[in-house]
């Protein structure tokens, strides 16, 4: 059972995100060229990286709400981690990503894509939840900082088509790599994302309703990055 978790820290500072950082770079150095979990990391780093700047820059409006909603966003994934080291098993939007990430047919643009899937289907939504219990406030408080959380998430889509596309002529039509960028979307997955933490949100009174419905959000996120992780080829 996923068990909705009642955070009651304090609003997380904006230079709580270069702890954030720190330990995903330590993460960044421990794992094997090619490691499907490391080729996400080095992805999300950046972009994490690009938010702590846009923090100090003051980009964001409510720099105490936007650390906060990243903090919280940035450690459920760490959980997933800390959970697999512990050898426990990460949610299952997760289990997909850890299972393949060592598997000779996969690319490392899928190994991208099930990590980003995990992280903003279902990681994004509870990070709200998460985020609006420690500052107590109601998910539209949060929109604003949302949307420009997601300005830099379309980056690190950006960033991972320019780093980790194949070939100097991208992608044959043919190719079945192609089919599975077109079946998936960043901005559909972020508006899916946006749409479930208002529905967890709704059911905070009613917690077995919600925690049945985060459970099979989990569990519908981690059947499209099982879909995302299909063996293609062999990696030379």
């Amino acid at each position: 059972m996923v068990r909705l978790e009642r955070f009651v820290q304090d609003a997380v500072p904006v230079h709580g995100l270069d702890t954030v950082v720190r330990r995903m770079r330590g993460l960044g150095t421990a794992w094997p060229e090619g490691d499907g979990v490391g080729v996400f990391n080095r992805v999300y780093l950046a972009v994490t990286e690009e938010v702590d700047r846009r923090l100090h820059a003051g980009h964001f409006e409510d720099t105490r709400a936007a650390a906060t909603l990243d903090v919280r966003f940035a450690e459920r994934y760490l959980t997933a981690v800390e959970a697999v080291g512990d050898e426990r098993r990460p949610p299952a939007a997760w289990r997909p990503l850890f299972q393949f990430r060592r598997h000779p047919g996969v690319r490392p643009l899928q190994f991208a894509l099930a990590g980003i899937n995990a992280h903003i289907g279902h990681d994004l939504p509870l990070a709200v939840v998460d985020a609006c219990r420690t500052l107590g406030c109601e998910p539209a408080a949060l929109e604003d900082e949302f949307d420009r959380v997601g300005e830099v998430l379309v980056s690190l889509e950006e960033h991972i088509r320019e780093d980790l596309m194949p070939g100097p002529d991208l992608l044959q039509i043919a190719d079945p790599l192609t089919h599975l960028l077109g079946s998936w979307s960043l901005d559909r997955a972020r508006d899916a994302a946006w749409s479930a933490a208002r529905a967890v949100w709704a059911l905070r009174e009613l917690p077995d309703l919600a925690e049945e419905f985060v459970e099979r959000l989990d569990t519908g996120v981690g059947l499209v990055g099982r879909c995302l992780l299909t063996p293609l080829t062999h990696r030379g």
